[in-house]
């Protein structure tokens, strides 16, 4: 077996830093979907949606991202994080606009960035990965 590279272990880093940032988004739509509906009215404009539905979500991105980390049909799922993340991102347009009232929406960015990075370079996202032959 090859040594991990530097580039190998950056973009394992990424990955599972990613994954514990939409672990604790994809938790808080199970343990408290009630938060989840209050997020999801007042960033995407989705309301009366109840607590089934974001058990329904919750469930969904779980094995997404189960999925994600393990490096599985890497074009698949690290475009949906990429996606998922990119529209949480710009849906807080607002929260930009006045930003030392929300410096914590600016951590976003960063982490759009490596959602970006993981995806245009999952091919050489190789450590801990799933090994597969088509991707």
């Amino acid at each position: 077996m090859r040594e991990a590279t530097r580039l190998q272990w950056s973009l394992l880093s990424l990955r599972v830093s990613v994954f514990i940032v939409m672990l604790m988004w994809t938790l808080d739509k199970l343990i408290q979907p009630e938060h989840s509906t209050k997020v999801f009215e007042t960033f995407y404009g989705l309301a009366g949606l109840g607590s089934t539905i974001f058990m329904i979500i919750g469930l969904i991105e779980l094995l997404l991202i189960l999925a994600f980390v393990a490096g599985v049909y890497k074009r698949f799922t690290y475009g949906v994080v990429l996606l998922i993340h990119g529209v949480s991102t710009f849906s807080s347009f607002q929260q930009y606009l006045d930003p030392f009232n929300n410096l914590l929406f600016f951590a976003a960015w960063p982490m759009l960035a490596a959602c970006v990075s993981l995806y245009l370079l999952r091919d050489d996202d190789t450590l801990f990965a799933y090994k597969q032959t088509l991707d």
